[in-house]
C-alpha cells in the first residue's frame, strides 16, 4: 500500500537538484519510485553498487545518456566522496540529482559547500494526518506515524525492531559511538525527557554518563535525524525567557518503544504529552514542506509562564488533551503577550474540545480542526 505524500519535493526536481534528508524508513525509496520517477538510479545500500561506485565514481558521470534529466543516489551518507563527482556534474551537465540520506553527519563534516547553494536541502518526515485518510489518533498516539509502523497489523513489534536497528546500523556501523552501553542508557533518559526543557547534568547522573558526554550524545540524534532541538524564543524586556533547549523525537511511536510504554490511555499524563508530541511533529513537518522561512520555537520565561510553540514568530500555541480547556490553562498565552518585544497576533488552544470557541482573545480550537487549518496554510 503507497499513500501520496504531501511534501513538494517532485515538482522541486525540475529545477533544482535536492539533497533529500529522512530518518530511515520514513518512506524516502517509495516516494522517488512514486512521485518522483527517475532517469537512472543508484542504491548504495546494494553491495554490488556501493563496491562499483566506492572504486570508480566517475561511472556515473560516464554513465549519463543525453535524455537523462533526474538522477537518484539512494543513502548517498554511505559514501560521502560522490558528492564531489555531484558537484561536477551539477555545474557542467544540467542534470538534477535528487539524493537521499539517513543521516547528515558526514555529509555536514565534509561536503557543506554542495549544500550551500548547489543542491537544497529538504526533509522527509512520517506520516503527517493531511496524508492519511481517516485519521486515527488513538493509534498515532500510541504507535506514532512511521510508514511502516503506522501500516503494520504488528505495529508494537515494527517498533522494537526499529529501535534495534538505529543502534546496530547507525551508531555502531558508523562508530558514532565508543560505548554503545552509555548510548543505549542515555538513548532511554533521552526519551524520559521528550519535549521537555533538558538539563544535560540531570540527564546525564540519570544516564550515568558525563554532561559533556550527553550534548554530545544529543548532536548525534540530530545528525542521524532522529530528533530535534527546539530553540527557546528569546527576549530582551522584563520577563527574562529561559535560554534552554526542548529536544523532541521525530517520532512518538519511537519514545514509547525506547521508554517501553505499551498503553496510552485517554485522560492520563502520559496521553497528554503523546498529544502534544504530535501536534509537534504535525507543526515540525509543516515548517520543513511548507514554511521553512518560519521559525519553529517556544516561549518560557523562568517564572514558569510557557508557551508550547511559537510557530513564524507571530502565532503562539498550547496544547492541551483537555476535552474541557480550563481558564487557568491559558496563563501561558496571557503572559506572552507581557512581552513587549514579541509580535504575537494570534494565541490557540489546541484541544479535545468539540467546538471551536474564544476565551479573552485565546482561540480553543478542536484539533482535527486545528490541523485542518494548518495544512490549508489558514494559521499564519
Amino acid at each position: 500500500m503507497y499513500i501520496e505524500r504531501i511534501v513538494p519535493v517532485a515538482s522541486e526536481t525540475q529545477r533544482h537538484s535536492i539533497l533529500l534528508l529522512g530518518p530511515r524508513r520514513t518512506g524516502k525509496s517509495w516516494f522517488i519510485r512514486h512521485q518522483a520517477p527517475p532517469h537512472r538510479v543508484y542504491d548504495l545500500l546494494k553491495a554490488d553498487v556501493f563496491l562499483r561506485l566506492s572504486a570508480r565514481p566517475s561511472i556515473i558521470r560516464e554513465s549519463l545518456a543525453p535524455g537523462d534529466r533526474l538522477v537518484v543516489i539512494d543513502e548517498i551518507q554511505k559514501l560521502p566522496n560522490l558528492m564531489d563527482e555531484v558537484h561536477v556534474m551539477i555545474e557542467e551537465s544540467g542534470v538534477h540529482f535528487l539524493m537521499t540520506g539517513s543521516s547528515s553527519r558526514k555529509l555536514k563534516r565534509t561536503h557543506t559547500s554542495l549544500m550551500a547553494g548547489r543542491a537544497r536541502t529538504r526533509r522527509l518526515l512520517p506520516f503527517v494526518s493531511a496524508e492519511i485518510e481517516d485519521f486515527d489518533l488513538q493509534r498515532a498516539i500510541e504507535f506514532g506515524t512511521l510508514p511502516p509502523v503506522y501500516l503494520s497489523d504488528e505495529p508494537q513489534e515494527e517498533l522494537a525492531a526499529y529501535v534495534g536497528t538505529y543502534l546496530r546500523e547507525e551508531i555502531q556501523a558508523e562508530a558514532l559511538s565508543r560505548n554503545i552501553e552509555n548510548f543505549s542508557r542515555f538513548l532511554h533518559q533521552a526519551a524520559l525527557w521528550n519535549g521537555e526543557v533538558i538539563n544535560f547534568e540531570a540527564v546525564g547522573r540519570d544516564a550515568q554518563v558525563p554532561a559533556r558526554t550527553i550534548r554530545e550524545y544529543y548532536a548525534v540524534l540530530e545528525d542521524t535525524l532522529i530528533g530535534t532541538m527546539l530553540d527557546p524564543l528569546q527576549t530582551t524586556g522584563k520577563r527574562k525567557a529561559i535560554s534552554r533547549g526542548k529536544f523532541y523525537f521525530f517520532d512518538i511511536g519511537v519514545v514509547h518503544a525506547l521508554t517501553g510504554e505499551t498503553k496510552i490511555a485517554p485522560q492520563t499524563a502520559s496521553f497528554g504529552k503523546a498529544f502534544e508530541h504530535l501536534v509537534w511533529q504535525e507543526l515540525f513537518a509543516y515548517h520543513c514542506y511548507f514554511a521553512r522561512r518560519q521559525p519553529l520555537q517556544f516561549w518560557r520565561d523562568v517564572r514558569g509562564a510557557e508557551v508550547d510553540f511559537i510557530l513564524g514568530g507571530s502565532l503562539a500555541i498550547e496544547v492541551k488533551a483537555a476535552r474541557q480547556v480550563q481558564d487557568r490553562q491559558l496563563k501561558g498565552l496571557h503572559a506572552i503577550l507581557q512581552q513587549p518585544d514579541y509580535k504575537i497576533r494570534r494565541r490557540i488552544v489546541v484541544c479535545q474540545e468539540p467546538q471551536r470557541r474564544v476565551v479573552s482573545g485565546v482561540e480553543i480550537v478542536p484539533w482535527r480542526e486545528f490541523l485542518a487549518d494548518l495544512w490549508a496554510n489558514r494559521l499564519l
